[in-house]
């Protein structure tokens, strides 16, 4: 084998360079990632980019953080950013950009000790409590069809609750139930 020539070898570097810069530059010329909230208890809405320029938005991040709070006590907890991500490449999925209704957020241990006792349907280690579950509906969208789409995406927790009109998400491992 022969060794590298200096020429070889520059190019070579130059090459690498170049390569490693190419994520960070797709990231950067990828379009925004935005989301369109309404929390049927509060009344509230929003409507922001959470990441752009491949990075989150810590202050879009804080922003949410305080709208998916507990509704009952106000507490709020950091939201997992993987999970904006499903609900992104969920509303990809079905086409249909709207606005998520969201029924439940982050739950404070009191919250979701009181749902527990009086629901089968609430875990008592839930992963709302650690700001890593939502419960959500699109508006116009068949519930059916939302539900399938979430279970092709293969990631996290997906609950089905026809009943009550919308499903769960949360990025703990991949298992299905309703």
């Amino acid at each position: 084998m022969q060794p590298f020539s200096r020429r070889q070898f520059v190019k070579l570097g130059l090459c690498a360079a170049s390569l490693a810069t190419l994520p960070r530059m797709a990231w950067a010329s990828a379009p925004a990632r935005q989301l369109s909230f309404y929390h049927i208890h509060t009344g509230e809405s929003v409507r922001l980019a959470y990441f752009e320029n491949g990075r989150y938005m810590p202050g879009a991040l804080q922003e949410l953080n305080h709208f998916l709070r507990d509704w009952r006590t106000s507490d709020a907890h950091d939201i997992d950013p993987a999970l904006f991500d499903q609900l992104y490449t969920l509303q990809q999925l079905v086409d249909m950009p709207g606005t998520y209704h969201v029924i439940c957020g982050y739950r404070s241990p009191k919250t979701n000790q009181m749902l527990h006792s009086h629901s089968d349907g609430v875990a008592a280690h839930s992963l709302h409590l650690e700001g890593r579950a939502i419960d959500i509906y699109l508006p116009g969208k068949d519930l059916s069809l939302l539900h399938k789409a979430a279970l092709s995406m293969q990631a996290g927790g997906i609950g089905y609750y026809p009943g009550s009109g919308f499903i769960h998400m949360d990025t703990g491992r991949v298992r299905h139930w309703g």
